[in-house]
């Protein structure tokens, strides 16, 4: 595994700009096609318990804001491809104790970054260019993940390179969060909710974002800003007033 590990870098260092550009093109649209292929598969599932009323029929913008979102999100990717080859961005190669601590570091600092940028993206003036576009569609399905403005899809993009410049992590945990960041992003625009009852009224799911604690900021903006956790709207006291525990 370290060596297929050591293997994966020597390639992105030696792979031109051209064909890593195809490359992370091709990643994005693959990790587009799970998330929305699998959130469908759940919306299904449980369609018996939805948490929001039925979405109406996919329109030709939102299809157009999900083609713009994974083309930036491509090019935010070779951007740190950029960053990383210039040395702004640095990497570790263990796999210990301390990549798994680089796990709980990035859901943390993002989700506080994300929470600052979320609740800037709803000053009146902001939200009417850019964070709107995301909440035209208050019935979320797995395809509103998306459907992000530009400006939106790029801010959360700088954010995520920011935190790479001024820490190094290590490539296990940097990989390992980005795919629960899909996880994550991806449950919360289900319009379902997966997880028994009982587990949403454990201390564990009144810490960490479910699909309900994210269709109700769907519903209701001024509440639920969280993307990981609801620890910066505990804090902020932006936290839904009745919570998934009370719901049940």
């Amino acid at each position: 595994m370290y060596n297929f590990e050591n293997e994966v870098v020597l390639f992105l260092q030696e792979i031109s700009y051209v064909w890593a550009a195809l490359l992370f093109l091709i990643e994005n649209i693959l990790i587009f096609t799970c998330s929305v292929y699998i959130g469908n598969i759940l919306a299904k599932r449980y369609t018996y318990r939805r948490i929001v009323p039925i979405p109406p029929k996919i329109e030709a913008q939102e299809i157009l804001f999900t083609i713009s979102t994974i083309l930036l999100n491509t090019i935010v990717t070779l951007l740190g491809l950029w960053l990383w080859r210039t040395g702004s961005i640095q990497f570790r190669n263990d796999i210990g104790i301390f990549a798994l601590l680089d796990i709980l570091i990035l859901l943390l600092v993002m989700d506080a970054g994300m929470y600052v940028l979320h609740r800037i993206a709803h000053i009146p003036f902001i939200y009417r260019f850019a964070h709107r576009t995301h909440h035209r569609y208050d019935k979320p399905r797995p395809l509103t993940l998306f459907v992000l403005n530009p400006m939106e899809a790029l801010g959360f993009g700088a954010l995520w390179l920011f935190v790479l410049c001024v820490y190094d992590f290590s490539w296990a945990g940097m990989s390992i969060y980005l795919g629960l960041n899909v996880v994550f992003g991806s449950i919360g625009h289900l319009g379902v909710e997966p997880l028994p009852d009982e587990w949403l009224r454990s201390n564990l799911f009144n810490t960490l974002t479910t699909s309900t604690f994210h269709a109700r900021h769907h519903q209701n903006e001024d509440y639920n800003f969280g993307f990981y956790t609801t620890i910066w709207d505990k804090i902020f006291g932006t936290l839904y007033p009745e919570n998934s525990r009370d719901q049940e």
